[in-house]
């Protein structure tokens, strides 16, 4: 229903039962560590190999990295937290008019993750859009705010750009040809995410997202520059991921830890949520066409090499698999291994 929606009501005092997660399960916040040594990799460094070096090291070790002078300007994020910002703030009543809690819809406004299918929720309201192409939806986007349309179709065109490049970074990255995964994964979904996770009040009983990886093959994330929400999983030890200046963020996917054969990892990564601080972020997703067939290149399982670690399969049979689910079971790969 539509008056679950936590940026429809007022601030609550206390956290509902439902939100309440078991003791085992709970984000244990006192624990988190701060990682100094996150890759940060400029996009404009002069020496090409420098740079795919960076991104090689970060994916192999990491799953993630941030990423400066990446062609994004800083007018142009502004602009898209600020619009996001305003479409949380808009009355409930016309916010209304978008949810749904149909994953299949390409456009909708709901809360949680799944609200079908989990058994706690997550205190998190979000604006899911597909992106391209831009003249099929860009039609049915809200009205409201007024520039929404324009700041947020000029940001997804930025944002495709940009990943097509680091897609070409990572395919060099392990060995290949520059326009390697572009080609595998076909004419590639766009997806977005326009996250709002307001203040809660026992932010160490909930999360805004659980511990998930990501399925689609690339994720750009906008964070607010303000507010820290965003943790990975590294060695079995959460760090957190804190704003840099200008910077997004870079996360692999379980399409390119399918891709390069187990060499890259799909992270592992949540959101957590504040006292007293709303906190927004942006997802931008880029997914294999439906019909992609996954699978590693000879270059990365032949010459006496482990073999592929993954049948090959879909993107449609993934996507639906993992939607099957709930967010923070078993790594959806692990049901593709060979």
């Amino acid at each position: 229903m539509a008056d679950q929606l936590l940026s429809a009501g007022p601030l609550l005092e206390s956290l509902p039962e439902s939100y309440v997660r078991p003791e085992e399960q709970r984000p244990r916040l006192h624990e988190v560590l701060s990682d100094a040594n996150i890759p940060l990799v400029d996009l404009a460094h002069p020496d090409r190999a420098c740079v795919v070096r960076s991104v090689a090291h970060a994916c192999r070790n990491y799953g993630f990295f941030q990423i400066v002078n990446h062609g994004i300007s800083v007018e142009s994020m502004q602009r898209m937290l600020g619009v996001a910002r305003e479409f949380f703030r808009l009355p409930a009543a016309e916010k209304m008019s978008h949810y749904s809690d149909d994953p299949a819809k390409k456009m909708r406004l709901s809360t949680s993750f799944n609200v079908r299918k989990e058994t706690v929720r997550n205190w998190r309201d979000y604006l899911r859009l597909h992106c391209f192409p831009l003249e099929e939806y860009v039609p049915d986007w809200p009205p409201n705010p007024p520039l929404f349309k324009d700041i947020v179709s000029s940001y997804c065109t930025e944002v495709r750009q940009l990943g097509f490049r680091l897609q070409g970074l990572i395919s060099e990255s392990l060995g290949l040809e520059e326009d390697y995964i572009v080609k595998v994964m076909g004419e590639q979904e766009q997806h977005m995410a326009i996250n709002y996770y307001p203040p809660c009040p026992a932010p160490d009983l909930t999360y805004g997202l659980p511990a998930h990886t990501d399925p689609n093959g690339l994720t750009i994330l906008l964070q607010d520059p303000q507010v820290a929400g965003l943790q990975v999983l590294r060695d079995g030890r959460w760090i957190k991921v804190d704003p840099q200046p200008n910077a997004l963020v870079v996360n692999i996917g379980d399409q390119i830890q399918a891709l390069s054969n187990a060499e890259y990892k799909s992270v592992w990564h949540r959101a957590v949520v504040h006292l007293d601080r709303e906190r927004m972020s942006v997802a931008s997703f880029l997914a294999p066409c439906n019909t992609a067939l996954i699978s590693p290149p000879e270059k990365l399982t032949g010459g006496g090499g482990r073999g592929a670690v993954y049948r090959s399969f879909t993107y449609a049979e993934y996507y639906q698999k993992f939607w099957s689910r709930n967010l923070d079971q078993e790594h959806c790969l692990e049901q593709f291994k060979c």
